[in-house]
């Protein structure tokens, strides 16, 4: 554009704007793209100096490849980059260098071998956010991309030999969580002798960059550095979140997952797998911290449930940490507000959970954090409460939620293995969340014969009616798959820890009535046999005690009784265990939420709404 542009209505005549998009080519030696990117404005990272001239040529590579990916195909885009001059050159001449393969690999190159300064803060973020332009094709097909030219280029050319650095680079963008430089009106400040002093008006430069990112008067690009101050922490997240769920391809695997899969702690002095080829070590401490911290966005709970569920040296080492509460309530936390958030969000947050709950020892180590004034949960002042009993009050109140507004069994069904998992090592569980477990048992019970009720009701006043009849059989059954599993995990925890648990107890007793419909029942009369024998105990050893018991006395009581009560007595079930297993093709559903993310939450990056195919816009 040259420096002498001073206003936004004069780039539709700027000279070198025009030569740009115009027939006639250009010799690579012209002094015309020296004088192209020679302007200034404030970039959307707001950095006090950078390397000016880098930076421009690629905000204007990028703007014009965020055009071209829109309106071209692949192939198309890849014949921009091995465009021939229309003379006669001999066969010497003629290069076969692939330069959209040679742009891939020098963008990749900048990122990893260019240290992170305030001088170089916003050319890093170009390039970051450059490929994550390239790699966005994916965005307006509706089928997942197994195959293309920069897929190829990046899972088997000459950006191969960089995968490790390049995950590894971009898990520590995120890591460090660098805020952006101060913001300056001018890039080069003129010296003191006097100089050349390229500079527009800050007005100007904001309008510039509204019309490089078409984005119009008043898009959210005058906001990104107010609402994210970390644009190449965010920015480099969705890249690797984008790379690591790349397919595999017909005959290769994606090797950016293969890295985040395998990647060991700076600490860990043994010797990798020969397997593992994109290996690389890295802190396990500060990425603990910054997960911790960032779990309020989708794409850092989605990062978490990634090196969970695919990295087992990082599930190792998160398990062995005896801060865990620095993890957990943020997951918590999101699961609480299941309200404020978008469903994948919350099925990443209680997954994380599940996959948590798959290790006794945390199971049994959640119950010996204690907690003080949980000030987000609002339900009930809790004062002190153990982590263990904070999870339960948490999960169970997702299912409520479910119950009453989405109905996802999906979402029932996991909320239940995550509290199949931890029964066994339930341990002095607050008073709270024992009501708690016996409320939902309660609340399911109510709805258990309603829709008996419903479906009685219905077969009585359709009697020689063929129309098709509701399906009360179906949400009966799914019902009573939903009280057994209550019931197992009420006995799971009586037979395993019901001496650490009088509350639950006390609870149980209180509300004894619940469970008469169900001793007889077909379904429930093995598991009910223990309840039973519980109740039975402790209700005689209650009426020994006699009448107008406290409070206080009946707590003695059953602490005494615990003790007392013969562990062969009660039946033996299966250990209950559940574990995470992702789905086949994963990809349908991670690829479309990954670049939903993209969308919402990429820096300085507008996409017209009317052009996404991947996913519905209401979903995005």
């Amino acid at each position: 554009m040259g420096a002498n542009t001073s206003q936004v209505s004069d780039l539709s005549n700027n000279h070198n704007l025009k030569a740009l998009v115009g027939p006639e080519s250009i010799s690579e030696n012209d002094p015309f793209w020296n004088q192209l990117i020679s302007f200034t404005f404030i970039s959307p990272t707001s950095s006090q100096l950078f390397i000016w001239q880098a930076h421009n040529a690629l905000l204007m590579i990028r703007c014009l490849l965020k055009v071209f990916t829109r309106e071209m195909s692949e192939e198309e885009l890849h014949q921009q980059f091995s465009y021939q001059e229309r003379a006669a050159v001999s066969c010497a001449e003629t290069s076969n260098e692939d330069l959209l393969e040679e742009l891939l690999s020098n963008l990749i190159h900048l990122i990893v071998e260019v240290p992170l300064l305030d001088i170089t803060y916003s050319i890093l973020f170009e390039a970051v956010t450059t490929l994550l332009v390239l790699l966005s094709y994916q965005l307006f097909h509706k089928d997942i991309l197994h195959d293309g030219i920069i897929f190829q280029h990046l899972m088997k050319g000459r950006c191969l030999c960089l995968t490790s650095r390049l995950v590894k680079t971009l898990l520590y963008n995120f890591i460090r969580q660098e805020k952006c430089p101060p913001p300056a009106t001018h890039i080069f400040e003129p010296k003191a002798e006097g100089g050349l002093l390229y500079g527009l008006a800050s007005g100007v430069a904001s309008g510039l960059w509204s019309v490089f990112t078409l984005g119009g008067a008043g898009s959210k690009a005058e906001n990104d550095q107010e609402h994210n101050p970390l644009p190449l922490s965010n920015q480099s997240l969705l890249l690797l979140l984008v790379l690591a769920n790349l397919p595999d391809g017909p005959d290769w695997p994606n090797p950016y997952r293969q890295a985040i899969t395998c990647f060991r702690n700076t600490q860990d002095t043994s010797s990798p797998p020969a397997e593992h080829t994109h290996t690389f070590q890295i802190n396990f401490n500060s990425l603990y911290t910054a997960l911790c911290e960032q779990q309020r966005s989708d794409q850092a709970t989605l990062l978490l449930y990634t090196l969970l569920h695919q990295n087992t040296n990082v599930r190792t080492y998160i398990l062995s940490r005896t801060d865990m509460d620095n993890l957990v309530l943020p997951i918590l936390d999101i699961l609480y507000h299941v309200e404020e958030r978008n469903s994948h969000h919350v099925y990443m947050a209680l997954i994380i959970l599940l996959i948590l709950t798959e290790d006794d020892a945390f199971n049994r180590s959640i119950h010996e954090v204690v907690l003080k004034n949980i000030s987000w949960y609002t339900e009930r002042s809790l004062t002190e409460i153990s982590l263990g009993s904070l999870l339960i009050l948490v999960v169970i109140r997702t299912i409520q939620f479910n119950m009453t507004r989405t109905r996802d069994k999906y979402l029932h069904t996991n909320c239940l293995a995550a509290l199949a998992n931890m029964s066994a090592q339930f341990r002095c569980l607050h008073q709270y969340a024992a009501q708690r477990i016996i409320s939902l048992f309660a609340l399911l019970s109510k709805k258990h014969n309603k829709v008996l009720e419903q479906a009685t009701q219905s077969l009585r006043g359709r009697q020689g009616d063929s129309t098709a009849l509701p399906d009360y059989a179906q949400d009966l059954s799914v019902i009573e798959e939903v009280i057994r599993m209550m019931l197992e995990i009420i006995n799971s925890c009586l037979c395993n820890s019901l001496h650490h648990n009088p509350n639950l107890v006390y609870a149980l007793l209180y509300k004894r009535e619940l469970f008469e419909q169900f001793r007889m029942h077909p379904s429930f009369q093995d598991i009910m046999q223990n309840l039973d024998t519980v109740i039975g105990f402790f209700s005689q050893r209650l009426e020994q005690a006699g009448s107008d018991l406290s409070v206080e006395r009946v707590q003695e009581v059953i602490m005494k009784g615990a003790q007392a009560l013969p562990q062969d007595r009660l039946k033996k079930f299966p250990e209950l265990k559940f574990k995470y297993v992702e789905e086949d093709q994963p990809e349908d559903f991670f690829v479309p939420y990954v670049w939903s993310l993209v969308f919402n939450s990429g820096v300085g990056l507008y996409w017209i709404p009317t052009g996404i195919e991947l996913f519905s816009m209401d979903s995005g």
